[in-house]
């Protein structure tokens, strides 16, 4: 998947935590050649070859999975979209030779593949097809996520009923820690990501962050995030880093992207419809804004 994962496990049998990590890393490993666009026989790399040709059988878990992610493409209009690897990548490298933005039209030629509601789920015929010759779907805006939810369902059926699952910073935590604390989960300083701005204490749940700090350019003085709005073909700005802190990794993972593309206003306005569901945004200008069941327990200046 690109990211390292680390996985936490407290019993009193250590063997018990042994056999419960090592069944999370083969879970994670098995959706990763599941969901893998590099794997040529991986269910998603059929889709895509046959994207405007054929709809192609695939595994109830994976119908399934198109099925949550078409739900969240409709909740956020479109800004989460598996759709999103049909993006034509030549226009971007995000490195120093990177000087300019493409032309307006030429970007948004650029995601002209990119329709979430060109994906046909046939649930009786457990088929997937992608409408027009061109398209791809990625899982990389929900399937960390989903690895680390299954993780932790694995675990929890071996008996582990306190434990943490780090997925390349995007924390799953469950239970206490050993001396019977909540879960002090920390989200990074987009400016410096080695140092934590906050924590938040947690017993159960998952945190996810996106930002612009991994990777970035800067135009003109204007700092560009890596990440393509889909509808415009051009990178995102005005956020620095969105946290999402949700019951669920899978959609903790899913929904911080989608909020960074919607932008301040219209992100907090959907995070705050819905139940169970928080949210925390630091703009350019490092204010931070959060969702209003966080607004009584986070201070919102930075």
């Amino acid at each position: 998947m690109g990211n390292g994962f680390e996985f936490t496990a407290i019993h009193a049998s250590m063997k018990r935590c042994k056999d419960a990590v090592n069944a999370a890393i083969y879970e994670v490993k098995r959706i990763e050649l599941f969901l893998s666009t590099y794997n040529t026989n991986s269910e998603v790399s059929q889709i895509n070859a046959s994207a405007g040709i054929d709809p192609v059988v695939v595994s109830h878990e994976l119908i399934q999975l198109i099925s949550r992610a078409h739900q969240i493409s409709d909740l956020t209009q479109g800004a989460f979209d598996l759709t999103y690897g049909s993006v034509d990548k030549r226009l971007w490298n995000f490195d120093q030779t990177m000087t300019e933005l493409p032309d307006a039209e030429i970007a948004k030629a650029s995601v002209s593949l990119v329709n979430y509601l060109n994906i046909v789920i046939d649930e009786e015929k457990s088929t997937i097809f992608l409408k027009n010759q061109g398209m791809r779907i990625g899982f990389g805006g929900i399937g960390k996520g989903y690895a680390a939810e299954c993780a932790r369902t694995i675990m929890l059926s071996m008996g582990i009923h306190d434990g943490a699952i780090n997925a390349a910073g995007d924390l799953n935590v469950w239970g206490r820690q050993r001396n019977g604390d909540k879960w002090q989960v920390g989200i990074s300083n987009p400016d410096h990501k080695e140092q934590i701005f906050t924590k938040i204490a947690m017993d159960s749940g998952a945190i996810a962050t996106s930002g612009n700090y991994e990777k970035f350019v800067i135009i003109d003085g204007q700092k560009y995030s890596h990440t393509i709005h889909p509808k415009t073909g051009l990178p995102i700005t005005g956020i620095k880093s969105t946290s999402i802190i949700c019951p669920n990794a899978e959609l903790a993972d899913a929904l911080t992207t989608p909020v960074m593309v919607m932008g301040i206003d219209a992100g907090l306005y959907m995070i705050n419809q819905l139940n169970d569901v928080s949210c925390i945004i630091i703009d350019d200008q490092n204010i931070i804004h959060l969702s209003d069941n966080l607004k009584s327990f986070i201070p919102s200046k930075h």
